[in-house]
């Protein structure tokens, strides 16, 4: 699956255009892009846990997202509990966990908030992908977390969710190739001028 992925991830890079500005990339530059150009929502997970220092490394991450003004408007609540998960994102599989991003307000209005939590969901999915580990983002479910669950959760006085996503194991077999959407060629998203 390795020589899959970084096969697919060097025909990116032969691409016209593609990663214009960085034609000397060294391997090290290579290791950390494929990991964000190769990372797919996982479909199916398989049963286990995750272990403490792999749910450290994924909140770090979130922690040390960007934000406005470095004002770190987040708070992340991990789930762990099956069957409270279980209300929120049907079907959990043993071992998953839910991380959901909230942030101060009604999570609709304020618009440098919502787009720091965009931020640091997306620094979550990706950590837990760079470490092997299925992730998938979700903001269908946000509506009933925001009006059902925040006293289960325990949210924060005044905040609302803005995103959650869901990690675990992966199948053995589970690779970005057969597990990834399609998705639209560069050159009909970006324009050089």
């Amino acid at each position: 699956m390795k020589k899959q992925v970084t096969g697919i991830f060097l025909l990116l890079l032969a691409l016209p255009g593609f990663g214009r500005g960085s034609s000397d990339l060294g391997a090290q530059e290579l290791k950390g892009a494929e990991s964000i150009i190769n990372h797919y929502a996982a479909q199916n997970f398989a049963a286990g846990d995750i272990t403490r220092a792999e749910l450290d490394t994924i909140l770090a991450a979130g922690v040390r997202s960007p934000s406005a003004r470095n004002r770190q408007p987040w708070h992340f609540t991990v789930v762990r509990n099956r069957t409270l998960a279980n209300q929120i994102v049907p079907n959990i599989t043993e071992g998953n966990i839910l991380i959901i991003i909230s942030a101060a307000g009604d999570g609709k209005t304020n618009g440098a908030e919502i787009l720091d939590c965009a931020l640091a969901t997306q620094s979550i999915y990706l950590a837990a992908q760079a470490l092997g580990l299925g992730s998938r983002i979700y903001t269908g479910p946000i509506n009933a977390v925001n009006s059902r669950f925040k006293g289960d959760l325990g949210l924060p006085n005044g905040y609302s969710a803005v995103a959650l996503v869901r990690i675990g194991r992966l199948p053995p077999g589970a690779d970005a190739v057969s597990g990834a959407s399609s998705r639209k060629a560069a050159d009909s998203m970006v324009t050089y001028k």
